[in-house]
């Protein structure tokens, strides 16, 4: 027997994929500049990147900084079985505003890169007040 994914969890899925979809772009931008030995070698000191692939790696660690927190939120919800609409909307904001941000990132749209992160974090702390109270 399956049971479907809360919201909550499905976004974390997707939010999983997508980190998988910005690293393999960041890659994809390393090789496009030149620099697949790099890639595939120890890395033993940090070329210099092109403006956008140094975009796009920030992104891919701002992303992991930023999940870490989600999880969190995520893991709160689930176990304290506060799933509602709220949360669920709020996990879906988190997923649009990370997907969002690659492209806010990597064009550097000022000052909406920071709004639309600004939308995840809040979404996600959200979560997890509701998850805690």
């Amino acid at each position: 027997m399956t049971v479907a994914p809360s919201p909550e969890l499905l976004a974390l899925g997707l939010a999983a994929i997508l980190q998988g979809l910005q690293i393999g772009l960041a890659a994809w931008s390393m090789n496009r500049d030149g620099m697949s030995k790099w890639n595939a070698g120890p890395r033993d000191a940090p070329p210099q990147f092109s403006d956008l692939t140094g975009r796009l790696r920030r992104a891919v660690d701002n992303h992991f900084e930023a999940l870490v927190f989600f999880i969190i939120a995520v893991v709160l919800v689930e176990f304290t079985l506060s799933n509602n609409l709220l949360t669920a909307i709020c996990a879906w904001i988190y997923l649009g505003a990370r997907v969002l941000y690659v492209p806010a990132y990597a064009l550097g749209w000022t000052p909406w890169r920071s709004v639309i992160f600004a939308a995840g974090m809040i979404a996600t702390m959200t979560m997890t007040i509701a998850a805690l109270i």
